[in-house]
């Protein structure tokens, strides 16, 4: 047995103890994980699988362009059986779509899987997923947006770091490849941090951090798009968010729906159990109509800066390109006067 297979068998053994007396291999009895799972890093040449579980894909050529991704990065591509079905708005019905990421989570062969695609309708697969065969089979998985529900999932059952950044069909850019390979093949910790290029300005007008409450904090990266996962508050897949660092990213909507979100956290009681907080982009987000509207840094203001911990809104994460691919149920660090990620342990095997 080589050092990679024992790490994982040594890992899955220890997550399996406290639920071996589960008569039903589909259970989902259990809320809490029993422990962080990680799965085995890539390598060039392996098996990355390409799955669907939320959007349907109007148009071939994404399927070609997302293959072709992978395949310049060195890897071989499988794809799900179902990604080009449809129901309705879905990329297939739920059994379809939950088969693809069972299918991918079982076959030997797949050693990471990426979701060609966000959208909506992962939520409805979380109660029939069967949790027990993924964490025998601890694989990276990423994807971001409508995404976000499988990540939380996952990692609340399992305990399985997963990671939320670009899909099939985003813009992959030579620095998201790069990142990519970093992470995944070369398993490298980074320090995330926004671009900085002044261009030909005295000051930097672009991607620019703004600094809520300054300081540093550590904890478990969690979180996600803001829509799904105030989804998921008062359901049995949102992890405990205690001492943990809260990420989250929106996009499209109005700021009157973004401030009932934000109260939806602190009156769930996320808000005041968390260590720190990183706000992303809130591409295409603006006002109501109507009367008037919040603007968004009166949204911080009411909600975040009385939480009295180190929070910074601004960094590269969301519905963008060159976004970050961050390691979900990892510790890390912040420090939000210089707008800084820093992961503090493995998120893989080597």
């Amino acid at each position: 047995m080589n050092k990679r297979e024992f790490l994982k068998s040594l890992t899955i053994g220890t997550l399996a103890m406290p639920f071996s007396s589960l008569a039903d291999e589909h259970s989902n009895a259990y809320i809490l994980h029993a422990a962080q799972l990680l799965a085995p890093r890539l390598q060039k040449g392996e098996t990355i699988g390409l799955i669907a579980p939320a959007g349907v894909l109007d148009m071939e050529e994404s399927i070609t362009i997302a293959r072709e991704i992978f395949q310049v990065l060195g890897f071989r591509v499988k794809e799900g059986n179902h990604i080009r079905s449809r129901y309705g708005h879905l990329a297939g019905t739920d059994q379809e779509r939950i088969a693809d990421i069972h299918q991918m989570f079982s076959d030997r062969e797949v050693k990471a899987i990426v979701c060609i695609r966000g959208g909506a309708g992962t939520s409805r697969l979380l109660d029939r997923l069967d949790y027990n065969m993924i964490a025998k089979n601890p694989k990276i998985l990423l994807g971001y947006s409508d995404i976000t529900a499988l990540i939380m999932a996952l990692y609340t059952k399992t305990g399985l770091v997963t990671f939320h950044g670009a899909v099939g069909i985003s813009t992959w850019t030579n620095k998201v490849a790069k990142s990519f390979e970093a992470q995944f093949v070369d398993n490298i910790l980074p320090i995330f941090a926004n671009p900085v290029d002044k261009g030909d300005h005295i000051v930097q007008y672009k991607e620019r951090i703004t600094t809520w409450r300054p300081g540093q904090a550590e904890g478990i990266l969690l979180g996600g798009n803001m829509t799904v996962l105030t989804g998921l508050c008062g359901s049995p897949y949102l992890p405990d968010f205690k001492d943990s660092i809260l990420f989250l990213e929106e996009v499209d909507e109005n700021i009157e729906r973004v401030d009932r979100m934000f109260c939806q956290l602190r009156l769930s009681g996320i808000l005041s159990v968390i260590k720190g907080f990183v706000f992303g982009k809130c591409t295409g987000c603006g006002p109501s109509g109507g009367y008037g509207s919040l603007t968004l840094e009166q949204v911080f203001r009411d909600y975040i800066e009385p939480l009295d911990i180190p929070a910074y809104s601004g960094a590269m994460i969301g519905h963008i390109a060159d976004q970050f691919i961050l390691p979900v149920g990892v510790r890390v660090r912040i420090d939000a006067d210089k707008g800084t990620l820093e992961v503090l342990q493995p998120t893989l095997t080597s």
